[in-house]
């Protein structure tokens, strides 16, 4: 009986592995579809390779579509209009909204090109440029937390909103046979269009965190696209709520840095969070935006501080922090930025306080 269910066992084992294989060969057969022509907002036409997908596509013509995750259908971000694409794959409808679906939105990574497309692109992306950079700096902000300085090379300056994020390429090391991208927000005002900041926080075995913490060092070249995102300043007088945690930092430093260099005057504070002290960065630089922007108030906060921190100053979840400083949000507007949790539990504190719901601003990571 034993020998019976061991050759069976062998048999069902093999017929997979002949599956398998007959499925592989079947793809790399039928993925090759010739040439196909992308229309891009019915001015626009491209002569393509079938058979790969259209973010990756796009990028090697030039077109650089926002991406924080790399191709990998996690982030949501790399929404396009696909006239005659095809109905959106289950790996993409957690990401779109039912009025997205019935436009024809695609995440461009999902979509694999198997014919002909016509695409619609926000003008906007057209402005998306490819930059080579060298590293000038690398400064230790927490034991986790690395800010990288570029110094921009070809071309020689980028234009920006505060706030806005780029995409950095990691080239090819022990972890990854191809170049892969990801996103970070620009921590720098765009005053300095020679120079960028980026803050970047140590994921362990992180494609892009691992590569820039162990492997990049000062006078590395690097590649970049962008810049991407609406999470900048919006106009008006409204009192500013901003809300943040750990490499949060970055784009929210680009924004008051950048109303303190315009003289921008608006009631603002600036809710930043860190569990314990060693994870606490930039708070004199912070502070001293006291001075130059009249009205703003930076209030660090620590959820799990240490007997050796010594700290006296606020405690607690940074969302419960501001809870306690904001009873009535319905006459502000929301600037947040951080992990998935602290965006939702500030939405939802700021929602029952009064803030509608259009006058939240973020940019989903995913």
């Amino acid at each position: 009986m034993l020998n019976e269910f061991l050759l069976g066992v062998g048999v069902v084992t093999g017929l997979n592995a002949f599956l398998a294989l007959l499925l592989v060969l079947a793809e790399r057969t039928l993925s090759h579809y010739g040439p196909c022509t992308l229309t891009i907002n019915d001015e626009k036409k491209l002569v393509v390779p079938g058979g790969q997908d259209l973010l990756s596509t796009l990028k090697r013509e030039g077109l650089f579509i926002p991406s924080a995750c790399g191709g990998r259908g996690s982030c949501g971000l790399c929404k396009v209009t696909v006239l005659d694409g095809g109905d959106p794959l289950a790996t993409e409808i957690p990401w779109l909204k039912p009025e997205e679906i019935a436009r024809h939105v695609r995440l461009a990574c999902q979509v694999r090109i198997k014919h002909d497309l016509r695409l619609q692109l926000p003008r906007e992306w057209f402005a998306i440029r490819q930059f080579q950079a060298t590293v000038v700096s690398i400064r230790d902000l927490t034991h986790d937390i690395k800010e990288l300085r570029l110094r921009l090379v070809d071309p020689p300056e980028i234009e920006f909103q505060a706030g806005q994020f780029i995409q950095l390429e990691v080239p090819p090391y022990e972890l990854t046979d191809e170049p892969v991208y990801r996103a970070y927000s620009i921590s720098s005002p765009p005053s300095n269009r020679r120079e960028i900041e980026l803050e970047i926080r140590y994921v362990p075995n992180g494609l892009c965190t691992t590569w820039v913490h162990r492997h990049l060092n000062v006078g590395d070249p690097v590649t970049f696209n962008g810049p991407y995102g609406q999470f900048v300043l919006r106009p008006g007088n409204r009192p500013i709520i901003a809300i943040a945690g750990g490499s949060g930092m970055a784009p929210l430093k680009a924004i008051f840095l950048d109303m303190a260099e315009k003289g921008i005057a608006r009631s603002a504070r600036y809710f930043f969070g860190a569990r314990s002290r060693r994870d606490l960065f930039l708070v004199e630089e912070m502070k001293a935006l006291e001075t130059r922007i009249p009205g703003f108030q930076f209030i660090p906060a620590l959820s799990n501080p240490l007997p050796e921190d010594r700290w006296e100053g606020e405690t607690g979840l940074i969302t419960e922090v501001a809870a306690r400083h904001v009873p009535d949000a319905s006459g502000a507007e929301a600037y947040l930025c951080g992990s998935s949790f602290l965006i939702k539990a500030a939405i939802a504190m700021l929602t029952e306080r009064g803030m509608p719901r259009e006058r939240i601003y973020f940019d989903d990571f995913g």
